[in-house]
């Protein structure tokens, strides 16, 4: 089942203001935490131990599960071994993702740990480590996959590599995670440069909520985690209302609805997209059966380009009522209303549009 997370960075904030963003996220149904060690600073294992704990504490008060980001280094630092991963379970957390590898046997060890921890590891690199890992027959079921988050600008993941990423993860059965990024003013990761904080470099600056929309639509993403703390209240609330089964498209009003219209666009038996697709247009068509005997005068009746979201007025006939979205610009003989369109950025989602697919609009 797809979860909603969020990320907390204890060293950069205090213990009261990340329990209190817990909390808040718990309330909302978001499902996971994610956390760094990479960067404690000169702490001790037992301040460590203790300050990680709390956090862990919270989350599962909250129905939620936290696993530290790790890597050799902060093993040697903290006395850890690959062999005793008994540390974690002293600070009550939930697994560990290992930024960098050991040798995949290491890993494969690992995931037979005794305390039940999760073994997350990087989706985002080296391809053959995870063959590696798996090549070492680990126990499967305590292996997920996340991938990385990028603070500086136009170094994060092309979509193409993201697909490649996530199809290896799935033929090898692997749970996937990614981030999105808030816009939060003042929000901050692990590290001093935060030029926003996304796995896809197309998502950078990009309303949140559509971040999460867009990693849902692949159907190749599990959870969705918000890199970078605090997201604000609103950027929290749009992202729980994702529903993550339903292709959902942010859509800017050209006109004010009339009442039919209204009811047609958000239409309580959800859209779903003809299984005779056209390239021109998806089009929904049980709204013209269920508003058959309502008018739909025509206004807003302007040519049509890709993204626009149209309903067709009286002009129609016994076509009154669809409602389509436009693929390709084409022109309106006015039997058209263009009620509004979807941002430019929006339009990716297009590309997951297929026969049958239930369909959704929020407002932008």
């Amino acid at each position: 089942m797809a979860r909603l997370g969020i990320s907390v960075y204890p060293e950069h904030s205090t213990i009261e203001k990340d329990q209190a963003y817990i909390r808040k996220a718990g309330s909302l149904g978001y499902k996971r935490i994610f956390t760094c060690l990479l960067s404690v600073g000169d702490k001790s294992r037992e301040e460590v131990v203790n300050e990680f704990r709390a956090l862990a504490d919270t989350a599962h008060e909250c129905g939620m599960e936290i696993i530290p980001d790790v890597s050799p280094a902060v093993f040697s630092r903290l006395g850890i071994s690959y062999d005793d991963l008994s540390v974690f379970q002293e600070m009550h957390v939930d697994g560990i993702r290992l930024d960098e590898g050991f040798d995949g046997m290491k890993e494969s060890l690992m995931s037979y740990n005794p305390q039940g921890l999760k073994i997350e590891l990087n989706a985002s690199t080296q391809l053959v480590y995870i063959e590696n890992i798996m090549d070492h027959h680990p126990d499967r079921s305590r292996l997920v996959t996340c991938h990385n988050f990028y603070p500086q600008q136009y170094t994060g993941l092309s979509l193409e590599h993201f697909n490649t990423c996530n199809e290896k993860m799935k033929s090898m059965h692997l749970p996937v995670a990614a981030f999105i990024s808030s816009s939060s003013e003042g929000a901050y990761g692990p590290w001093p440069v935060n030029e926003g904080l996304c796995t896809l470099e197309m998502h950078r600056g990009l309303p949140m909520d559509f971040q999460a929309r867009h990693l849902f639509a692949t159907g190749m993403v599990d959870d969705v985690l918000v890199a970078n703390a605090y997201a604000s209240d609103a950027e929290l609330e749009a992202c729980a209302a994702v529903n993550p089964a339903i292709l959902t498209f942010g859509l800017i009003l050209e006109k004010e609805l009339t009442q039919t219209e209204s009811k047609i666009l958000n239409y309580e038996m959800k859209h779903v997209v003809r299984g005779d697709m056209s390239e021109y247009m998806i089009r929904s068509t049980w709204p013209r059966v269920t508003f058959k005997d309502e008018s739909v005068t025509a206004d807003n009746t302007h040519d049509l380009k890709r993204g626009d979201v149209v309903i067709l007025n009286d002009g129609y006939q016994q076509y009154k009522g669809e409602l389509h979205i436009v693929l390709k610009d084409m022109p309106n003989d006015g039997r058209k209303n263009v009620i509004g369109h979807l941002p430019e950025y929006e339009h990716v989602l297009l590309n997951y549009v297929e026969p049958w697919k239930v369909f959704s609009f929020c407002r932008v």
